[in-house]
């Protein structure tokens, strides 16, 4: 975006940046916010009537960036609702979004994933593999408590 735009030229083109993707309240705030002819009263403005005419807004935006996140790039509930909250989502929002994800679909998930870690992984004993195995899953956002059900699910059907 220009460093100079006045209200009106603002306004569409942010109308045309949201319309060819999702975007939140934070990430256009942000980005109005690099014009130094646009103050706070300007820029609420311009959110508001974006938010009026649908061009933005932020359960749209949540539903789908759960989606995206957790389908392609495997992220876990704790990763998207850290991620959501630095874009200052609303926890009621997110915390309805992440409620839509299947429980089965999401321990599948991380079945597979850690079942495709530990092709990677060495380590000295069972100990220290399944530390190792947590530690990723973690990263990518997954709960301790699911984390150990998958490990001891795998590991009786192993026995």
């Amino acid at each position: 975006m220009k460093s100079r735009m006045t209200e009106n030229e603002a306004l569409s083109s942010m109308a045309a940046y949201c319309s060819k993707a999702e975007h939140c309240r934070f990430e256009i705030r942000n980005k109005l916010l690099q014009n130094d002819e646009l103050n706070d009263e300007a820029i609420e403005r311009i959110l508001n009537r974006l938010e009026n005419e649908n061009f933005i807004n932020d359960e749209r935006y949540t539903r789908s960036f759960v989606n995206d996140k957790f389908r392609f790039f495997k992220w876990g509930k704790m990763k998207i609702k850290q991620a959501l909250y630095l874009k200052q989502i609303p926890s009621e929002i997110v915390n309805k979004q992440l409620s839509e994800i299947d429980e089965k679909e999401y321990l599948f998930v991380l079945h597979h994933l850690l079942e495709a870690k530990k092709k990677t992984i060495s380590a000295k004993n069972q100990y220290e593999y399944n530390i190792k195995l947590i530690r990723y899953a973690m990263g990518k956002g997954f709960d301790l408590e699911d984390i150990k059900q998958c490990l001891e699910k795998q590991q009786k059907t192993k026995a």
